[in-house]
């Protein structure tokens, strides 16, 4: 690098300033490729798409492996996100790569509800990064960075236009990742179809106000690629991870009766322009766009719901330990007003049972003087007729002595003139 090249441009009236020798700070774009490629990379995929449509095998095909993964039934009651985390290694450069898929997705009879597991799984990302930012002690360069970089929608290959499920969950998403639609398993429809229904899809798009991922053109090394690729978007894309001999090569394809689909013949699906859009030209723009963007856009949002603040009304800087001194006096502030609330319902529901209770104690008292009162009575009854029982007896008992006293003084005449005969026969 010759010394007079060297210059550091800050603002008009900032002086050039020429090197007497070579200094050596040109080597900061390679300190940092080497520091990158030691600490390694990660990549997050959401796959969102009907059961079906070949998810699993596009990202075995992008990528050249084999996932694990078991294949999804369509009799899920809801919608479930399914994360998966391999680590795979490319000459010397590691990737950490993350592919979520969604289970279940466009399977129940009444989908109104089928996004928001999907929007609620991105946030929980969103999150958890920003909670492990806010922390005293941070180590995000070790921490496993979870956002969802990119969104691959699948689109099924119907020819005609976007299910209302497809737009509703795409409106809901853009404005929280990246969206890349492709049509999976384009090989059902013919080229014609396949190009009205593109134009179709991007016009539904546009009159519905969804925003796409567009790879970028400010960049003049890719703006050329770029511009060209943002016009065939959605990818009309074909997976398959069997390898058919054509010709004198092995090549990734599809057999049918009618003969072969080759997945990396850009003549017959555009996988290889998805392949090279998403992982070898844009795939750090979509990692800058997640933080920069999305991520930043939900942190705002977070934060300005806690109160937070770039500037006042004056448009001064905000303090920090202000601002939490602030929300701490209005929380406690709130804190006491409830505090006092939950103090005047708890008397007020401690004087309304004291009068239930009050009210209860009367009743039994009246019915206890109702039960006395029928006690006496019944106890006077029952005197009365055991007196008339006993006046009863004791007549019973005076008319039995008169009896007896009869009855003896019969015997004892009937006794007597008896002897008399006897006296008389004797004679």
């Amino acid at each position: 690098m010759a010394a007079t090249d060297i210059a550091r441009q800050v603002g008009e009236g900032c002086r050039t300033v020429p090197l007497a020798g070579h200094v050596g700070f040109d080597s900061l774009p390679d300190q940092l490729v080497n520091k990158s490629v030691s600490q390694g990379f990660c990549f997050n995929i959401l796959c969102v798409g009907e059961t079906g449509l070949g998810k699993s095998t596009l990202m075995d095909t992008l990528f050249n492996t084999k996932f694990e993964g078991e294949p999804a039934t369509h009799t899920q009651p809801g919608v479930q996100l399914r994360s998966n985390t391999y680590d795979l290694q490319e000459s010397n450069v590691g990737l950490k790569l993350t592919i979520v898929s969604t289970v279940g997705f466009g399977d129940q009879i009444n989908k109104e509800d089928s996004y928001k597991p999907i929007v609620e799984f991105i946030d929980a990302q969103f999150e958890a990064y920003l909670q492990e930012e806010l922390k005293i002690r941070r180590v995000l360069h070790t921490y496993h960075d979870s956002r969802i970089h990119a969104c691959l929608y699948f689109i099924a290959p119907t020819g005609h236009s976007l299910k209302s499920l497809d737009l509703v969950t795409m409106k809901k998403l853009d404005s929280k990742v990246n969206i890349i639609p492709i049509i999976a398993k384009s090989d059902a429809i013919s080229k014609s179809e396949l190009t009205k229904f593109k134009i179709k899809i991007t016009s539904e798009l546009v009159s519905n106000g969804v925003q796409i991922y567009q790879f970028p053109t400010d960049d003049e090394s890719v703006a050329e690629i770029n511009g060209t690729m943002n016009a065939h978007l959605p990818f009309a894309v074909i997976g398959s991870t069997e390898e058919l001999k054509i010709g004198n090569k092995m090549m990734k394809a599809r057999q049918y009766p009618w003969g072969t689909v080759q997945v990396e013949n850009e003549a017959h699906c555009d996988f290889v322009k998805l392949r090279e859009m998403l992982i070898r030209v844009n795939m750090e723009d979509l990692r800058e766009q997640t933080h920069t963007r999305h991520y930043e856009l939900y942190r705002r949002c977070k934060l300005e719901e806690m109160g937070f603040k770039d500037t006042d009304p004056d448009s001064k800087p905000f303090s920090l330990q202000e601002t939490y001194e602030a929300k701490r006096n209005e929380f406690l502030g709130e804190l006491q007003k409830k505090e006092e609330e939950m103090r005047q319902m708890f008397v007020q529901r401690v004087k309304e049972k004291e009068a239930e209770l009050k009210e209860a104690e009367k009743e039994l008292h009246e019915k206890f003087d109702c039960l006395k009162k029928l006690h006496q009575d019944e106890k006077k009854k029952l005197e009365d007729k055991k007196k008339s029982l006993d006046d009863e007896v004791n007549a019973f008992k005076q008319r039995k002595t008169a009896a007896e006293l009869l009855q003896s003084q019969g015997s004892q005449a009937g006794g007597s003139q008896t002897l008399k005969r006897d006296k008389e026969k004797k004679n």
